[in-house]
């Protein structure tokens, strides 16, 4: 785990020096933000299509090659974007296509990682683990911006992309090595049809074991299951109305608050402390529940009202800090629960719905939260998406009380007093 921790640090940092420099490289090619802003529309686009589908394929395959495979891809797309750059090849056309194979190739990466991750440590230590990586990602995303302006000062913009290849080959080279505590991955649909066939001669060859291992299944299991559904209507709500900070937080501190890019610097450092403060907190939970994600949800939204209302930049500050922690514990919180709620053969397909879902809120947030801000400015926005978070959340579990809510049992009809007799006598 810890070698496997030291290469995701590695890994976070190099993506997040080339994400720094992506859009930078956009403008040079084209001079158009809409076009930076149809890249990254472009690499997500797959996300939302085929995320169920490599989903499945983490269920399918064995783990450590496939997230090792994956890690090499995506390291030879950084590589051939660097030597594209380096020559004066790269252009418009070349560019989204990269970008759209990075998206696709990321549909396997990201449920195989995540799993292999869990699998490194014993089924009680999941949450930690996954504490851990959300502190690593948060550590290497600090790290990655850091770098992308020392290295594109010195190198240029090739140079970044070469290092974010350089970091995915060396997880494809430390994942071999790597000892899983618990095996969790599935055996191949092949060894389960024989075996079912040894079992039962004559039977369909693997016929539930093929249908065992479907798309469909995993669509099936997560619509089923009620404390998915609910994680994922807190989270959807939450990232479409409160955590677009990057957005709102922006146009308050330099509209409302006078301030300007060093003032929103400054927030931004903040936040990106927070985050690593709650996911050493996020850590330590032991047994998370859907319902701590709503309750951090809701704690998170109304901190957001008061911090739409800061009458000062020092207000937003001491406010921001809180914002960053629960959002990192509530992160951490749910996503314990998305890996370890299904059982082990359909966690992979459970994680691609969940990508589906995750890249549907990314693609309609920004817009959505544009269109209010329009209507009713950055302060009206962050009071009007945190009162939405928090009442959804707690009309949701009003909701779940009456559900779950015990039946009475009331007589209607008098015993008689023969019915009666045997009691009294007991009681006597």
């Amino acid at each position: 785990m810890r070698w496997w921790s030291v290469a995701n640090f590695v890994s976070n940092a190099g993506t997040w020096m080339q994400l720094t420099v992506q859009n930078l490289l956009v403008l040079q090619i084209t001079g158009s933000a809409a076009a930076t802003g149809l890249s990254m529309s472009v690499q997500a686009a797959p996300g939302l299509l085929m995320s169920v589908a490599g989903g499945a394929a983490v269920d399918r395959w064995p783990r450590k090659m496939t997230a090792a495979v994956s890690q090499a891809l995506l390291g030879g797309v950084a590589f051939l974007t660097a030597v594209l750059v380096a020559v004066d090849q790269l252009n418009l056309g070349i560019l989204m296509a990269l970008a759209a194979v990075t998206g696709v190739i990321a549909t396997v990466d990201g449920p195989a990682c995540a799993l292999l991750g869990n699998d490194l440590v014993r089924a009680e230590d999941v949450p930690s683990a996954i504490g851990v990586g959300s502190l690593v990602h948060n550590a290497g995303r600090l790290a990655g911006a850091a770098l992308a302006g020392v290295t594109v000062g010195f190198l240029g913009t090739g140079a970044a992309y070469a290092a974010n290849g350089v970091s995915f080959l060396f997880v494809a080279c430390v994942i071999p090595f790597l000892r899983p505590v618990h095996r969790t991955i599935p055996r191949p649909r092949a060894e389960l049809g024989a075996k079912r066939t040894e079992r039962a001669p004559g039977s369909a060859r693997g016929g539930a074991d093929h249908e065992d291992m479907t798309v469909r299944q995993g669509l099936a299991f997560f619509m089923r299951r009620p404390r998915l559904v609910a994680l994922a209507g807190i989270t959807g709500i939450s990232a479409v109305f409160g955590r677009n900070y990057g957005l709102t937080l922006a146009v308050l501190v330099t509209g409302p608050l006078a301030g300007g890019a060093g003032a929103f610097g400054t927030v931004s450092t903040v936040l990106a402390v927070g985050g690593i403060i709650g996911a050493v907190l996020g850590a330590r939970l032991r047994k998370p529940s859907v319902r701590l994600v709503g309750t951090l949800a809701a704690a998170g939204a109304l901190l957001q009202v008061v911090a739409g209302l800061s009458p000062s930049l020092a207000v937003l500050l001491v406010l921001v800090l809180p914002m960053a922690v629960v959002e990192s514990v509530s992160d951490t919180a749910g996503t314990t629960v998305l890996q370890t709620d299904p059982p082990a053969h359909l966690r992979g397909r459970v994680l691609g719905v969940w990508g589906s879902i995750r890249t549907l809120w990314g693609l309609a947030g920004p817009p959505a939260l544009g269109l209010l801000m329009e209507l009713a400015g950055a302060r009206g926005a962050l009071v009007t998406g945190g009162l939405l978070i928090a009442g959804a959340v707690g009309a949701g579990h009003v909701l779940h009380r009456r559900r779950t809510a015990p039946a009475v049992v009331l007589r209607t009809e008098e015993t008689s007093a023969a019915e009666q007799r045997p009691t009294l006598i007991t009681a006597a």
